[in-house]
């Protein structure tokens, strides 16, 4: 044989050797079932060890979940603290990519990986961004949360808690402190609250240092008020209960009014540099910060001029389903009449009485009773934790939305909870009850909130994760079903639904057209007042809740419409085999997901029956 064709033999052979090494090395030895187990127990138990280590972190989170480990503190919202838990991400997206072996996990495993490294992932990236926000606004901040905090989630059960809440009334000033440090630090960069919410975020703090023992009263502050009720129930001997009571009196003297005193004079000061514009655009690479807000908020790819034109076409849609209604009702006018009417007509509003709000709570009690006792018809999987419905109260009713909800203590130490804001009850009329119900309680928040914390095998980090597109998501399409069932008997009740599902629709014209087609305020509220029949407070309300929190409002119809597509393609392909029980639960049981993973978790689902 020629030298040449040696060569040649040798060559080919060594060819074949490489390709055959790279196939092996394509296709890794799969594990053993024990390996698998061994492996994904290892990486679960990882997660709750960060869990945990992040939890130490957050004595207010660690409060929320019924912890009483670090009862007596404050969470630390600082700079340094945002760098250090950048750090903390870092390293375990480190640890994910360098340690772990995607064949050695089992399925569930696998899920939760992808979504640790997607999490991770997005926060590194989203780093840059941590300025473009408002810590201090109309809808939410720690100058509203240390009240409602404390009132709403730290409990007093003993001494002990007692004076851990005495303890964090005189550790508040150090959070203010941070806070006003938080807001300097945006104004530098060029990020400074738009000029409207000023006076209401002072008027909100005002509220707060009102009455007993701030001044000379017969009615107690918030706070005094909420700590007195709650020390009187523990039935401690009379000295006990007088020495803590003025403890507490003590410390929000010298803590709670000079802390909010010093934050007030801040924001009036920086009111004066405030301008009216109120888009996301204004911001440093302001387009792109938008841009990123969309996708972390949707779940999507979509663009912004692609959400603006599915909510114009949605908000045609549901026109025409509320023009057949007015027609049902034999209405002689126009829609924007039939708006007018369902806006100004005594039968569908409560009167504006402490009567009248009792009557609107005992039925919005009703509403939720009766949602329960149909849940087997739509769900396999139910929530252990209860649900309660609850007034917002007065001292935050104003700033607050017209409803929302409060998720259960893990422990059950605390149900959940759908509050109804009764400040303005022409912005709540009777023929919406429903839909809102449904939405903040049950089928909506509480069914897919509760259900998550409460799975089994699943990291903590996933129970108790948000993808506002999921999340708010489910709670707009929970509105819809409890007609499939046969409520919404009411024809009127029927447009109430119809108008909670416009209006989310709106919001995917409004929250576009303020951060990308730099619509100004007033062209944004006359949207919503030519297209909805909401009042005009409503529509002033959502369009300044649109300007501090850029992207939010376009989860809640995104979310729906994927939901609902799922679900047809489900019907579609199952045919008879079809069950709307095992559906809620492929969408409820894995905890909140992005939608495209929401996605092919149902496309398995439809391929195993």
């Amino acid at each position: 044989m020629k030298r040449n064709s040696i060569k040649t033999i040798l060559l080919c052979f060594s060819i074949l050797l490489l390709s055959n090494c790279k196939e092996k090395e394509a296709k890794p030895k799969e594990a053993s079932a024990e390996a698998i187990a061994a492996a994904s127990k290892q990486l679960n138990d990882w997660f709750q060890k960060q869990w945990d280590n992040e939890l130490s972190f957050s004595p207010m989170t660690q409060t929320y979940l019924g912890d009483k480990t670090d009862y007596d503190k404050w969470d630390d919202i600082s700079k340094e603290a945002e760098e250090k838990a950048l750090e903390r991400t870092k390293k375990r997206l480190s640890y994910l990519k360098d340690s772990i072996q995607l064949n050695t996990l089992d399925k569930a495993t696998k899920l939760s990986y992808s979504l640790a490294v997607q999490k991770a992932e997005n926060e590194i990236a989203d780093y840059k961004y941590r300025l473009h926000n408002y810590p201090v606004n109309q809808m939410f901040g720690m100058h509203a949360q240390i009240p409602a905090f404390l009132i709403n989630m730290h409990q007093i059960t003993d001494k002990s808690d007692a004076e851990a809440y005495i303890s964090r009334l005189n550790k508040a000033p150090n959070v203010f402190d941070q806070l006003i440090e938080n807001l300097k630090e945006r104004e530098k960069a060029g990020i400074l609250t738009p000029k409207y919410v000023f006076p209401k975020v002072i008027e909100s703090c005002e509220n707060i240092i009102k009455g007993a023992p701030y001044e000379s009263s017969k009615k107690n502050s918030t706070l005094l008020d909420d700590f007195t009720k709650k020390v009187k129930k523990l039935n401690l001997d009379s000295d006990e209960e007088k020495t803590l009571i003025t403890n507490a009196k003590k410390a929000l003297v010298t803590a709670i009014e000079p802390g909010y005193k010093k934050l007030i004079s801040f924001l009036k000061e920086q009111e004066k540099n405030a301008t009216d514009d109120d888009g996301a655009w204004k911001f440093p690479n302001g387009e792109a910060f938008y841009n990123n807000a969309l996708a972390r908020t949707t779940t999507t790819n979509m663009t912004a001029n692609e959400i603006h034109e599915l909510g114009l076409s949605e908000v045609a849609r549901i026109h025409a389903e509320m023009k057949a209604i007015k027609e049902k009702v034999k209405f002689k006018g126009s829609l924007q009449e039939f708006f007018t009417f369902m806006k100004e007509d005594k039968q569908f509003l409560y009167p504006d009485s402490k009567e009248g709000r009792e009557a609107y709570m005992k039925k919005a009690v009703a509403i939720i009773d009766s949602m329960k006792g149909r849940l087997d018809e739509l769900f396999i999987t139910k929530p252990k934790a209860d649900l309660i419905v609850k007034q917002v109260e007065p001292f935050r009713e104003k700033a607050a939305g017209l409803a929302f909800y409060q998720a259960p203590a893990l422990d059950g130490s605390r149900p959940g909870t759908y509050y109804a804001n009764m400040y303005d009850i022409k912005s709540m009329p009777s023929y919406q009850m429903e839909a809102l119900a449904y939405h903040e309680g049950i089928p909506g928040h509480h069914m897919q909130i509760a259900i998550s914390q409460e799975l089994e095998n699943v990291p903590m980090f996933r129970k108790m994760g948000r993808y506002t597109a999921y999340t708010e998501g489910w709670g707009l399409y929970t509105e819809l079903i409890p007609k499939e069932i046969g409520f919404y008997s009411d024809p009127y009740s029927d447009f109430g639904r119809l108008a909670m599902e416009l209006w989310r629709a709106c919001r995917l014209v409004v929250d576009t057209g303020i951060h990308a087609k730099k619509w100004n305020r007033e062209e944004s509220i006359k949207y919503y007042t030519d297209n909805t029949p909401n009042t005009e407070y409503d529509a002033i309300r959502m369009v300044e809740r649109h300007v501090v929190m850029p992207s939010q409002a376009t989860a809640y119809k995104i979310g729906m419409n994927k939901i609902l597509s799922l679900r047809e393609n489900a019907k579609k392909q199952l045919g008879d085999k079809f069950d709307i029980r095992e559906f809620h639960d492929v969408v409820l049981t894995d905890g909140p997901l992005p939608l495209n993973i929401l996605e092919n978790k149902v496309q398995e689902w439809i391929e195993s029956k």
